[in-house]
């Protein structure tokens, strides 16, 4: 691969890697820094036009290169100094996966809107605090390059920030906490004050189009982080003392995409993490758990700070940062009606040993490797299912996600499981056959048939629900006889009554 000669790529080791944007899609080489993974590699493979090799300084200098020209163009940028500080401040952004612009920038498609989004947890610094001035440069620079790509015409401009729960981890926050939404709030101020400066200085170089607000949202007076509250303050002072601005709004959060995969954000936005842990493929194909970024921020904290918080507190969270924002964040779903009381549920063998967060079981099915997951409640109770197949095709394991979720959603609702288990238990389809890696379950008619009856005795303590024969578990296997439903036409009479002939269907063709 050829140097970059004269830029930040200089002296940067790369490796070459095969990747894919999703385990459906071919692989294709991609060429990135050596301190980059495999996540990176797959995003970079989703993000780069067409199955070709994918070389990342090539394809940051796409679109890097053209915006320093067009600014020196639009005079946002002065002279070549400052358009030579500009393309290294956003390759410094993006080799340290601090920041970066959006798919249609990366793609360079003219009819998409423009976004940057600002990665926080890169932000940390190594005391254990937030580097806020980093963090204003970083807002600048972002407004600037989205002037420029909207061609210093646009009055609203799409900069963002993502994974919130995943700074609030590295600062050992709850995401629930009083003090967790206090450094939400900061952290928003901060980015609103120092994008309306930025805005600011470009009007006094090009024109005022838009008045300063005279009233804006008061920042919390302080935060568990050193200097994040002053910082926002002195931000949003100094975009009240602009003389106008250029644009009308600055800052909204966006859904997540392959951008925020290669910063190596794991949250969009303000959402909370999703948990301590997640799921990959191995070298051997297999599915394995892994902790997440959030979890190793967090260290012995972590199942604490990252267990899914209730409803209410993405809401809280909401409330608190949505002030500071020009547009409406994306919005939490709905809540779950309050459940129906259930019917009593089955004789339960001994109490079972509760897990904090739910567990793990791995096993295969017929040859066919099958990774089952639950999330469970405070009380021990799974309330989600996750079924993950590595061998199926994607239909199949579509389907299989879809029946999941419902699943989860029902047991949300307060359906007992044992509705299920009752309903798929025994259930027949392939892969089915013998089941390898469970002590307990030696044969499975289905994926399904194991993975309820594993749940049945993990949750349930049913003890009734024996394996089947081994000949229901055959790959062709309808049932026994008594359990086949007729075929058509009926067995009928071989020499019927006149009466009986006159009642029969006649089928014709």
């Amino acid at each position: 691969m050829s140097q970059l000669r004269g830029t930040l790529w200089d002296g940067i080791p790369l490796q070459r890697v095969r990747a894919a944007p999703d385990p459906d899609s071919p692989s294709r080489a991609v060429a990135l820094p050596v301190a980059w993974d495999e996540e990176e590699a797959a995003a970079l493979a989703a993000i780069a036009p067409g199955s070709g090799p994918v070389v990342l300084p090539r394809l940051a200098e796409a679109w890097i290169t053209p915006l320093a020209e067009r600014g020196r163009q639009l005079r946002i940028l002065a002279d070549a100094t400052e358009a030579r500080a500009f393309t290294e401040g956003l390759r410094a952004l993006l080799l340290s996966r601090r920041g970066a612009p959006g798919l249609a920038l990366w793609r360079q498609e003219a009819k998409g809107t423009p976004r940057f989004v600002l990665n926080l947890p890169a932000f940390l610094s190594p005391d254990g605090g937030f580097d806020t001035e980093a963090y204003a440069a970083a807002v600048a620079l972002a407004v600037r390059a989205l002037d420029i790509a909207t061609g210093a015409k646009a009055h609203r401009l799409v900069l963002g920030f993502a994974d919130l729960a995943g700074l609030l981890a590295g600062l050992r926050l709850a995401y629930g906490s009083a003090e967790g939404r206090a450094v939400g709030a900061a952290i928003a101020a901060l980015t609103r004050g120092a994008a309306e400066a930025e805005s600011g200085r470009l009007a006094d170089r090009m024109g005022a189009r838009e008045p300063v607000a005279l009233l804006a949202p008061a920042p919390p007076g302080e935060t568990p982080v050193p200097g994040l509250a002053a910082a926002a303050r002195a931000a949003l002072d100094a975009a009240a003392g602009c003389a106008g601005l250029r644009h009308r709004a600055l800052v909204a959060l966006s859904a997540p995409d392959a951008v925020e995969q290669l910063l190596g954000a794991e949250s969009g936005g303000l959402a909370p993490a999703a948990g301590p842990s997640r799921l990959t493929l191995d070298r051997d194909g297999w599915v394995a758990e892994l902790p997440t970024r959030a979890a190793l921020r967090a260290g012995a904290a972590a199942e604490r700070l990252l267990a899914p918080p209730p409803h209410a507190a993405w809401l809280a969270m909401t409330q608190a940062i949505s002030p500071f924002l020009h547009a409406a964040p994306p919005m939490p779903a709905a809540e779950a009606a309050p459940a129906r009381p259930a019917a009593p549920a089955p004789a339960r063998a001994p109490a079972l040993p509760l897990r904090p967060s739910g567990a793990v079981w791995k096993v295969t099915v017929g040859g066919h490797r099958v990774v089952l997951r639950t999330t469970e409640d405070p009380q021990g109770q799974p309330v989600e299912i996750a079924i993950a197949l590595t061998k199926e095709g994607a239909a199949y394991r579509s389907l299989m996600d879809a029946m999941m979720q419902s699943v989860s959603i029902a047991l949300a609702a307060g359906l007992p499981l044992a509705a299920f288990v009752d309903a798929h238990a025994y259930t027949r389809f392939g892969p089915a056959g013998a089941v390898e890696g469970d002590p307990v379950i030696q044969r499975a008619t289905s994926v399904l048939d194991w993975a309820f009856r594993k749940l049945a005795r993990e949750y349930l303590g049913r003890l009734d629900l024996p394996d089947p024969e081994e000949a229901d578990c055959a790959p062709d296997a309808v049932g026994r006889a008594a359990e086949q439903a007729p075929l058509l036409p009926l067995d009928l009479p071989e020499t019927p009554s006149p009466r009986a002939r006159r009642k029969q269907l006649r089928l014709v063709g």
